[in-house]
């Protein structure tokens, strides 16, 4: 599929648009094979810096880096002309100053061509987010669960139980929509509160184990299909089981290779025979 006509792309613009109204659908994306088949259905890409433990077999999102961010956003941004296409912001490419974020998101959104990025944090990263916008960043914010936090947070730990903690997401939440980020998701967070961080931000928000009352909901695709089976969350619906078929195939490969049965006939090129070196010439 061309990248051809970006005109046609779902604009960040109409993405904030739909607050209240249709729901957002979103799915994660790593490579241009995946962002094919997946463009025409959904509104926009997260290049989740989950790719780490998805792709890459880690334990967490944190050993991930802004190249590998690059080089995963550049081949959705190929491979799709549908979709809007935001990039995480990687653990150490923006916590530091506004100044190193606004470094971090330069690159992604000139090297990748992407339409956004996307970074974790609440009011902590108000700051931040208001520093980029202000130079033309498109920003969606993350709240809730924050994958990058986990050793602060003591684990992937449901948030906003208590009133307490609750009132802090929603107080973060807003701080997030107020810095200018034009939409936001909200992970792993309990039902009521993310209902409530819904009704209390003009801005989007995108439910990962939240609510259906969000304005929309994204799930990484490879648990979406079964590809990933190290971990499942419960907030996952599977709508296939993908990982099946396709060990059955590359078994039915491997049988295959080992009977000399693959490659066949019409598996190979032919041509005139090999001349066997010596052939034609007089002997005695």
């Amino acid at each position: 599929m061309s990248t051809q006509g970006r005109s046609k792309r779902i604009t960040v613009p109409q993405l904030q648009a739909r607050k209240g109204g249709e729901p957002i659908v979103s799915l994660t994306a790593y490579s241009a094979p995946m962002a094919r088949f997946l463009d025409p259905h959904i509104d926009v890409f997260i290049v989740g810096d989950s790719l780490g433990m998805v792709l890459y077999g880690m334990d967490s999102t944190l050993g991930v880096t802004l190249d590998m961010m690059i080089a995963h956003g550049a081949a959705v941004v190929r491979g799709s002309s549908h979709a809007c296409v935001t990039v995480d912001m990687p653990f150490g490419s923006y916590q530091e100053s506004p100044a190193q974020a606004f470094a971090s998101a330069a690159r992604v959104l000139k090297e990748t061509g992407c339409d956004a990025v996307k970074l974790e944090g609440g009011a902590e990263m108000a700051d931040t987010i208001r520093f980029l916008v202000d130079r033309g960043v498109p920003v969606m914010g993350h709240v809730g669960l924050m994958p990058q936090s986990v050793h602060r947070m003591g684990g992937f730990r449901v948030q906003g139980r208590g009133r307490a903690a609750a009132q802090r997401l929603v107080a973060d939440a807003q701080a997030v929509a107020e810095a200018g980020a034009f939409s936001m998701v909200v992970e792993g967070t309990v039902e009521s509160v993310a209902q409530e961080i819904t009704a209390a931000v003009p801005v989007p928000t995108i439910g990962i184990g939240a609510s259906a009352a969000c304005d929309g909901q994204v799930l990484v695709t490879e648990d979406l299909v079964g590809l990933f089976s190290d971990f499942t969350p419960s907030f996952v619906r599977r709508y296939a089981d993908l990982g099946v078929p396709l060990e059955d195939a590359v078994a039915a490969y491997a049988a295959d290779v080992r009977a000399r049965r693959f490659p066949g006939e019409e598996h190979v090129f032919t041509g005139p025979a090999p001349v066997a070196p010596g052939a034609g010439k007089k002997t005695g």
